[in-house]
């Protein structure tokens, strides 16, 4: 089973996103039972909060499923609990490292950068724009799950 940890600062807006958006790719496709999916934060700002309003506003519009969860941040023993670490801007990438300190097994890319558009996905709780963000994330997840269905076998 590959275990796929989404992260971006707070846990709250775009890690959850992407991890309720790949769940519902996976779920749909038939394919979950190969892998096991969270996110976490970066950051200590939002620990133990919900998922903000905006994205289950958002997931709940494109009938996406939203599970009851709370902000955790990440921490250097999750290295070597997970296969791949999925950011979504390059803030993200820098405090991820300096968590880790190395990596070596290379497991930490950002989302987009599997898709054929690479670039950091904005940060809805500075944008308030929700969509934009949602859209950037099913883009990233659908070019994930293409890169899975041909590496992960």
């Amino acid at each position: 089973m590959t275990k796929i940890l989404f992260i971006c600062h707070g846990n709250i807006c775009r890690s959850p996103m992407a991890e309720f958006v790949f769940k519902d790719m996976l779920r749909k496709k038939g394919i979950e039972h190969k892998y096991e999916v969270a996110s976490a934060a970066t950051s200590t700002e939002e620990l133990g909060n919900n998922v903000h309003h905006g994205t289950i506003g958002k997931l709940n519009s494109m009938g996406i499923a939203v599970e009851d969860r709370r902000a955790w941040q990440i921490r250097k023993s999750d290295y070597d609990k997970y296969d791949l670490f999925i950011l979504m801007d390059e803030n993200n990438m820098r405090n991820v490292k300096r968590i880790f300190s190395d990596d070596c097994e290379k497991k930490i890319q950002k989302l987009l950068d599997y898709s054929t558009n690479p670039r950091d996905i904005a940060d809805p709780w500075y944008t308030g724009n929700f969509d934009v963000t949602y859209d950037d994330i099913a883009e990233g997840c659908e070019a994930l799950v293409e890169f899975l269905e041909k590496h992960y076998v």
